[in-house]
């Protein structure tokens, strides 16, 4: 999916030391307890969603005339 001269270009980066890397050094592990508070903020906010939409008033249709009228 990379084109030759994007390819081509980072091979002349590497080789003269400038290719910029990611530091994985700088990237924390998340502990069980912040993946844990994460899980349930998302519940908690699926939770909230759900209450608020059984909060709104039901929308129903206008009241129809029971009888048809046909014009002709």
């Amino acid at each position: 999916g990379l084109s030759s001269q994007t390819y081509s270009n980072w091979v002349v980066r590497a080789r003269a030391g400038k290719l910029v890397t990611v530091d994985t050094r700088r990237i924390q592990p998340v502990s069980e307890l912040q993946a844990e508070v994460s899980r349930l903020k998302r519940e908690l906010a699926i939770a909230c969603e759900e209450r608020d939409i059984l909060k709104k008033p039901p929308r129903t249709l206008r009241k129809l005339p029971s009888e048809v009228r046909v014009y002709r």
